[in-house]
């Protein structure tokens, strides 16, 4: 397995993004991802945008992110508004 595929494997493992979707928004090739599990070969500058749109798109941590979302952190929940008299 080529270092650019593990990398996208990782990256689709970890935020939970379908292959096509991968594909369509990193090249405008729906079949990235197919072809190159097949053994398609890139050209330098295919990988360097591939690499960018992994690191312009992070894998986002859901504990992270719901634990710093609002209403998550019970300043807008229900339960911690005062009801004037």
């Amino acid at each position: 397995m080529t270092d650019l595929l593990q990398a996208v494997e990782a990256y689709l493992a970890q935020t939970g993004m379908a292959p096509t979707a991968f594909g369509d928004g990193a090249l405008n090739d729906r079949h990235f991802v197919r072809q190159l599990r097949k053994g398609r070969r890139t050209f330098r500058d295919t990988e360097d945008r591939v690499r960018k749109f992994m690191a312009a798109n992070p894998p986002v941590d859901t504990e992270t992110a719901q634990a710093t979302s609002p209403g998550n952190n019970g300043e807008n929940s229900p339960q911690s508004v005062e009801l004037g008299a």
